[in-house]
């Protein structure tokens, strides 16, 4: 994890950028351009939903070890399950009796092999029986150090369990997708604008054989701003590929 310098050099390198630092003439330097995309994609990961996929991973636990850390992709953690109970168990050493009675006397009978209405009981009582012998973890993710934190220390080593996260799209996941990909450009233009703004509002002409030209500094941060206005009221309107509000009743 970077240190706090590091997290401190970031912001003022950002901000050096975008009040254009460094710029010798009135034109953008590569790292102005980086700059600008840098902060478009952290803008559209802030508020866009398209901007995080579901993913489903396995965790070896290790004994008397409550907290692990995940990978930074990770935003957010819905769910913690055992990765067996009983009902797709492998050796001997994890046979759960109450499972096994319940196919015994409902599933295995000579001449029938049950309905639905035997699976949906069969389906009920795993769900009930991981609520009650542990097939749910407790847990608590911080999502700025990324640790999980599993509430009852494991006992053994080598016991998987499921993670169900939420992870970031990769940035080149989020450029080639049909509905990002135009709103970071768009973005990215919109926030050049503006660094190329401030850098030519710092002369209102400059000298030449027929007076001096003069420079659309005001102008250019003028729209700049408006094009960000409006790409960000794109994304409240669920034009850049999320799943817009469904209807409320009452």
């Amino acid at each position: 994890m970077a240190t706090l310098q590091e997290l401190k050099t970031e912001v003022f390198d950002y901000v050096r950028y975008t009040l254009g630092d460094g710029i010798i003439d009135i034109e953008l330097d590569p790292i102005h351009y980086e700059t600008a995309l840098t902060q478009a994609i952290i803008r559209y990961r802030q508020r866009s939903a398209n901007s995080v996929e579901e993913s489903y991973s396995f965790l070896e636990l290790i004994q008397d070890t409550n907290t692990y850390t995940l990978p930074n992709e990770v935003i957010s953690v819905r769910n913690c399950f055992k990765r067996n109970i009983g009902a797709n168990s492998g050796t001997s050493s994890q046979y759960e009796p109450f499972e096994a009675g319940f196919v015994n006397f409902y599933m295995i009978q000579s001449g029938r092999v049950g309905g639905l209405a035997t699976y949906y009981l069969y389906s009920s009582f795993l769900k009930e029986a991981a609520k009650m012998f542990g097939g749910f973890l407790n847990y608590k993710f911080n999502t700025v150090t990324k640790e999980l934190t599993i509430m009852r220390r494991p006992r053994s080593d080598k016991e998987t369990i499921l993670i169900w996260t939420e992870n970031y799209k990769p940035d080149i996941t989020l450029l080639t997708d049909i509905y990002s990909k135009p709103w970071l450009r768009e973005y990215t233009l919109a926030k050049c604008m503006m660094i190329l703004g401030e850098v030519r509002s710092k002369f209102s002409t400059l000298p030449g054989p027929q007076g001096g030209s003069s420079l659309n500094g005001t102008d250019l941060l003028t729209r700049g701003q408006a094009k960000l206005d409006a790409l960000e009221l794109e994304i409240t309107n669920s034009m850049t590929g999320e799943t817009p509000m469904w209807f409320v009743i009452g």
